[in-house]
């Protein structure tokens, strides 16, 4: 078998999470008396950490500015906002069919550890993770550091695993690291960005990963 481990992104690629993220960024500047970013300007930064978020979207402000930004996010997503934030359809029946073929499973997220256990209670998904990695505990993607830590802490090597992601820094992530990448194309950057670093395919729709894996894993006759 080529593929040992999955590593997903989370928002974007298991969660329709984009509404919620880009409302929290403008009330963030709203509440500093900024001028909110527009939605596509908000939307481009999904999947970078926080910190580095917000350095794209406000580079002249100054250190201690962005980080009253960053509060200002948190404050609203991890409480006060009520923008719907769901699953994608199928997400937990695809996790449930690569579990059962005996993958290893992990998420490598821009979200923080703190926001990351909240959503994997409230989904009930935390138990088919056996790994998983954030912007707060490693460099924000599009750096390797936080495949490499997963790969390392399950013992599994590059070769091994594949990267399953909706955005371009989880594509460069992937070729920074040495691992394979699969992309999706129902999420925040288009296909066209996404295929830049040539992922081994981009699929439409989250509910065709399973049958993908299971042919690119087909010997050829």
């Amino acid at each position: 078998m080529r593929f040992q481990l999955i590593v997903f992104d989370w928002d974007g690629t298991l969660m329709d999470s984009e509404a919620r993220i880009v409302s929290c960024i403008q009330a963030a500047f709203s509440d500093l008396g900024e001028l909110p970013p527009p939605k596509e300007v908000a939307r481009d930064v999904i999947g970078l950490g926080l910190n580095e978020a917000m350095t794209v979207l406000w580079p002249d402000g100054e250190a201690q500015q962005r980080a009253a930004l960053v509060e200002r996010y948190r404050h609203h997503f991890l409480g006060t906002d009520e923008t719907d934030s769901n699953l994608f359809p199928g997400a937990r029946w695809v996790l449930e069919t690569l579990r059962s073929r005996g993958l290893l499973l992990a998420i490598a997220t821009g979200k923080s550890r703190r926001g990351l256990e909240r959503v994997l209670a409230s989904t009930g998904l935390k138990a088919y993770f056996q790994a998983t990695c954030c912007a707060d505990e490693a460099p924000s993607k599009p750096h390797p550091a936080m495949l490499q830590h997963i790969m390392t802490s399950l013992a599994v090597p590059p070769e091994n695993t594949l990267m399953i992601g909706d955005t371009e820094y989880d594509m460069q992530m992937a070729q920074n690291a040495g691992v394979a990448a699969l992309a999706v194309s129902y999420g925040v950057h288009s296909p066209e960005r996404l295929l830049a670093y040539q992922p081994l395919a981009c699929l439409p729709e989250l509910r065709a990963i399973p049958d993908w894996i299971e042919t690119i894993e087909k010997p050829a006759s």
